[in-house]
């Protein structure tokens, strides 16, 4: 594999081409690491009462719909954003991921899920006593994302 880099300086937005003969694992790969590090300069301003904190996304463990508000969950806090939660899918790092209607998750903090056949599975989170339902048609993609980080 070969990598070049051309520098020119009359492209107003930089853009990354990735040429191959076909998509393999590797290609595939290095998409999703250049869409993460892209990601992961999202800024999301998080509130609480008329506060607002600068929190990485690496605390936060799931955001989740509470009425109008979308709520952002840490181990030990809970913030409001002013985000849908449709929109936050559009922008969060890979390793969030929508579980059901109303919650999405980050999948580095899964302690446990405790699987029901006819219900919402139940995730625990490391650290914390907080759970979140996963609906059973999330239940399968959520298994095969851990899977692949074992990888």
């Amino acid at each position: 594999m070969k990598i070049r880099i051309e520098v020119d300086e009359r492209i107003e937005e930089n853009e990354v081409i990735i040429r191959c003969n076909q998509l393999n694992e590797d290609i595939n790969s290095i998409q999703k690491l250049i869409n993460d590090m892209i990601r992961k300069k999202t800024n999301i301003t998080f509130y609480k009462d008329n506060i607002e904190y600068y929190i990485s996304l690496s605390e936060i463990l799931f955001f989740e719909t509470e009425e109008v508000n979308i709520s952002a969950h840490t181990v030990d806090n809970v913030y409001q954003v002013k985000y849908k939660l449709y929109e936050l899918e559009d922008i969060l790092p890979t390793n969030f991921m929508r579980v059901s209607k109303s919650t999405i998750l980050n999948t580095d903090y899964i302690y446990s899920i405790t699987r029901n056949l006819t219900a919402s599975s139940v995730v625990e989170f490391q650290k914390t006593h907080k759970k979140v339902y996963v609906s059973r048609h999330y239940y399968k993609p959520l298994k095969t994302k851990l899977e692949e980080k074992r990888r």
